[in-house]
């Protein structure tokens, strides 16, 4: 951990920061200390910059901006199908999940068609990329409170949600499966069988990290009364996904705004009142339960039928036509190097990542780039509350208060 101590510093050489620290760390009695920036295999690369009177956070100010990819001016250099491959890079452990924001809305724009099949794969393949991410998350804040074996458990599960993925796209990650009007491609004969055996296979290991971590005295220790967030700030801040759910106000996109065909599901949204560290956890662990019921459903009621619109205007043929029809071969030369014109006109959509409401507002002006590309992340809206959520609390707390808001530093950045 890179850790530095600044003391008895004037206004000039804390320069942006001077206003955010109290009198006391202009004269020495309290310390100014740098956590980070870290390396991006923790919880990303993030400076904190603590005011601290003994162990006791009496500031902490996020300073953000290493990792910036400049993603939202690279889309509007670039032609819609092609600007997709930047959204898998947004928020890394949702790579399905920003597919699917950015083709919501280019197909809001153009009026786009998708056809039954694809909507059910969408779904099924968006809720298991947020059981992969809760694992992640799982994994990582139990080694945060030093809890290894869980870790090595939720990342060995995970291995097999990556190996679905990579069976569909031909990538583990950045898959950039969906596209306009449909699905790359459809699915394998071997999909079905992967997808039934993990909903199968799923179920006993979230009851197995649950009794590893559920009534541990450490964790609870750990993690109860800690970084409580109450409703209204929660709800001024803007926060959303799990830590607005523990606060006890139910939320979620699904149910609320329900997009791919959601309201044809049955699931729950679970919510707790504690707003705690540890009921942020309990969240999660429920979700994923929650998402593995929506895999089932999707995979005993997936339709049959086409995975693209017919809309040629947008969408490229099927490969399978490219080497039978020239006309087909042009059409697919055309979208892939001139790109596709949609009317001019702005739309905004949004869907639940396993962070929160991650949207997309999309500007056309009629031609084959956009005209504006903007990202509503939610790792940079609930990273906003981790100043309140830390103060006073003592350092040893703040790993542990990073990974309760689960910010990708990808997501925070662009």
């Amino acid at each position: 951990m890179d850790i530095d101590f600044e003391a008895n510093l004037s206004p000039d050489v804390l320069g942006e920061f001077a206003h955010l620290v109290s009198e006391r760390a202009l004269t020495g009695e309290t310390m100014l200390l740098n956590m980070g920036p870290q390396h991006p295999s923790t919880h990303g690369v993030l400076r904190l910059l603590l005011e601290l009177d003994g162990e006791e956070v009496v500031n902490c100010i996020p300073d953000i901006g290493f990792l910036h990819t400049g993603i939202e001016k690279n889309m509007e250099a670039k032609t819609y199908l092609k600007a997709e491959t930047m959204t898998d890079r947004l928020d890394y452990l949702n790579n399905l999940g920003n597919n699917l924001t950015y083709v919501m809305a280019i197909e809001k724009l153009a009026d786009l068609d998708v056809p039954p099949r694809a909507q059910a794969i969408r779904v099924l393949l968006t809720e298991l990329q947020r059981i992969s991410s809760h694992l992640v998350w799982v994994g990582t804040h139990a080694l945060d409170a030093a809890a290894m074996s869980v870790f090595l458990y939720c990342f060995r599960d995970r291995e097999r949600i990556l190996d679905i993925f990579e069976m569909v796209s031909g990538q583990r990650m950045m898959t950039t499966y969906f596209r306009p009007g449909g699905l790359w491609r459809d699915t394998p004969v071997e999909f079905e069988a992967a997808v039934r055996d993990f909903v199968r296979y799923f179920p006993p290991r979230v009851e197995e990290y649950a009794n590893l971590l559920t009534k541990n005295p450490i964790f609870m220790r750990r993690t109860k009364e800690i970084g409580h967030l109450d409703p209204q700030t929660a709800l001024q801040y803007g926060v959303t996904g799990p830590m607005l759910r523990a606060a006890g106000i139910e939320h979620d996109l699904r149910k609320a705004q329900p997009y791919s065909g959601y309201e044809l599901y049955d699931f729950d949204v679970p919510t707790h009142t504690d707003s705690d560290t540890y009921a942020r956890y309990l969240m999660r662990m429920e979700e994923m339960r929650q998402s593995n019921r929506i895999v089932e459903q999707a995979l005993n009621k997936l339709p049959l039928g086409p995975v693209r619109s017919n809309n040629r205007k947008y969408v490229t043929p099927p490969r399978s036509e490219i080497g039978i029809s020239m006309e087909a071969l042009i059409h697919h030369f055309k979208l892939w190097t001139e790109g596709f014109l949609p009317p001019k006109g702005s739309v905004y959509a949004a869907t639940e990542s396993p962070r929160g409401e991650l949207g997309v507002f999309l500007e056309s002006d009629g031609g084959p780039t956009p005209y504006r590309v903007h990202w509503r992340t939610p790792s940079f809206t609930n990273m906003q509350i981790l100043p309140i959520l830390a103060k006073g609390h003592l350092v040893a707390d703040l790993v542990l208060l990073i990974g309760t808001v689960d910010i990708t530093l990808g997501d925070v950045d662009r």
